[in-house]
């Protein structure tokens, strides 16, 4: 296991996915950003089932910096209730893992 996180945020437009790419690397809440282009969501939302086109963004950070990039998305974001998931990296290429954690905040 180790101490890099992958954390998967969905937002409304690739406007809004590059504006807190560009934020959260440049406070180095994030070490690297994917957009991966436009996804298909379905979810219930206020007692009906919702259906939208969303971008999804893949970003590496580390775990002790979770807390503090959970809180900065939520006054980013423009979703009352933006989706926010993490889940660990077991394995990687070491030298990648080593680049994540020298490319975030080291003032936890």
């Amino acid at each position: 296991m180790t101490e890099v996180i992958l954390v998967m945020v969905t937002c409304p437009s690739n406007r809004e996915a590059e504006e807190i790419a560009g934020t959260l690397l440049s406070e180095r809440l994030v070490a690297c950003v994917n957009i991966a282009g436009r996804v298909r969501s379905l979810f219930r939302w206020e007692g009906t089932v919702a259906r939208e086109s969303e971008s999804l963004l893949l970003m590496k950070t580390r775990k002790a910096l979770f807390d503090r990039l959970a809180r900065r998305l939520g006054e980013l974001h423009s979703y009352d209730v933006p989706e926010v998931v993490a889940v660990p990296i077991v394995a990687g290429n070491e030298e990648y893992l080593n680049w994540v954690s020298e490319n975030t905040r080291d003032d936890i």
